[in-house]
């Protein structure tokens, strides 16, 4: 039977399905003896991969057909959707304007995202984050009045449409793995991954927690968030079902130092995957996310023997950036 999102234009951007891997070494230092799984969204293929490229699959496919010619998008100066973005447009002969939120840096002297998104051609427009929807839209609107034909994409690849993506990953790891994980831990922010998620839950019938770690916002901003797209997504695909706010589950303990900012939990984390599993989890998203499973382990949030599955957004060249040279150290 086909999942009620199948009519939807879909491009081929990304090496689907990823891997799902055990993490026998990693759970081994943690309580519960937990089954621990991850989702290998950091190798979806295309500009070192990450869980933007499966959202562009379907947002690009709108884009052509409405037939722009340059897509605008949003996001803060490491951002792993712009570089996503980037490249998707270069491969799709399509120009990128990318709105950054932040002080203006020279990319080769970043490094990381922003010398990316320098390599593949994309424009920059510096802004700061007050100011990021205005100059998103003054930045359609001048395209617009240049005779172009842009796309606005919005902060994240969060909408019902990229959304999407993750109703159609999930049922992609249903597939892959049975028993089907009992839990699903993932960092979260614009919300869309999430929301995808928690509306494939719904369409698919799939019973597990699907755990949002917030990398920025407060439980009840994200929580509300998700439940919105969720319920966008659901409509999109012509479902009544609603989700509720108060049935998304958000862990903001490790947002307090807010978005990038750098601390000794990411880096536990970070250090803990690479030098036990050999996996590489960035200093934004996936880290703090990493660090929020870890933590809740070692509150023994979950059952003993519970199957968890870590889904890794991507994020890698952010070990890269300037920014971010403390990782080194850790």
């Amino acid at each position: 039977m086909p999942h009620p999102w199948h009519a939807l234009p879909r491009l081929d951007l990304a090496a689907r399905p990823t891997p799902v891997q055990p993490l026998p070494r990693l759970a081994a230092v943690l309580p519960g003896r937990l089954e621990l799984w991850v989702k290998r969204d950091d190798l979806t293929g295309l500009a070192f991969g990450g869980n933007k490229t499966r959202k562009l699959e379907y947002l690009l496919a709108d884009a052509q057909a409405q037939a722009a010619d340059v897509v605008v998008t949003a996001g803060a100066t490491q951002s792993n959707h712009c570089r996503q973005t980037a490249a998707a447009a270069a491969r799709l002969g399509l120009d990128a304007v990318l709105v950054l939120a932040g002080e203006p840096q020279d990319p080769a002297q970043a490094g990381g995202n922003l010398a990316l998104d320098a390599l593949f051609g994309a424009r920059l427009v510096w802004t700061d984050r007050a100011h990021r929807d205005q100059a998103l839209r003054d930045t359609v609107a001048r395209l617009q009045a240049q005779g172009r034909r842009p796309y606005l994409i919005p902060y994240g690849g969060s909408n019902a449409l990229g959304a999407t993506a993750y109703a159609a990953a999930l049922a992609e790891l249903l597939a892959q793995m049975q028993p089907a994980p009992e839990v699903i831990v993932l960092a979260s922010s614009s919300g869309g991954t999430q929301a995808g998620l928690v509306a494939g839950a719904r369409a698919l019938g799939y019973p597990g927690r699907i755990i949002g770690i917030s990398v920025d916002e407060t439980a009840a901003v994200l929580r509300k968030r998700v439940a919105d797209l969720a319920n966008q997504a659901l409509a999109l695909w012509g479902q009544p079902a609603t989700v509720r706010a108060d049935e998304v589950e958000v862990e903001d303990r490790w947002a307090e130092p807010g978005y990038g900012v750098f601390t000794p939990a990411e880096a536990e984390a970070i250090r803990l995957a690479a030098r036990r599993e050999g996996l590489l989890v960035d200093p934004v998203y996936t880290g703090r996310g990493l660090a929020g499973l870890l933590g809740l382990a070692r509150a023994e949030a979950f059952p003993p023997a519970t199957r968890v599955l870590f889904w890794h957004t991507g994020g890698t060249p952010a070990l890269f950036a300037s920014a971010y040279r403390a990782v080194w150290s850790a």
